[in-house]
């Protein structure tokens, strides 16, 4: 998925979203905030949350010119790293 794809993406029915999500995403880690469960996702080399609670699904996507440091620092304190 090019630049201009991920855009095309970002303007599709949230249903179609999610079932692109489910085909072709690659979940990366899950975190919770309050009460809901916030899952990121990799898909063609872009960054998807996906935000979860009592049945209700939303789908965002990061700006090209956000820092992976900045989206992945929420998702640090749950990832394990197992001991050498």
């Amino acid at each position: 998925m090019s630049v201009l794809e991920h855009s095309l993406f970002e303007k599709l029915p949230p249903w179609n979203q999610a079932e692109i999500l489910a085909q072709k995403g690659r979940e990366l880690a899950q975190r919770q905030h309050l009460d809901w469960t916030v899952t990121l996702f990799s898909l063609n080399n872009h960054l998807v949350e996906v935000w979860a609670r009592r049945g209700l699904e939303i789908i965002s996507s990061f700006k090209v010119s956000a820092h992976p440091v900045a989206i992945y620092e929420p998702y640090l304190p749950a990832i394990e790293v197992p001991e050498a």
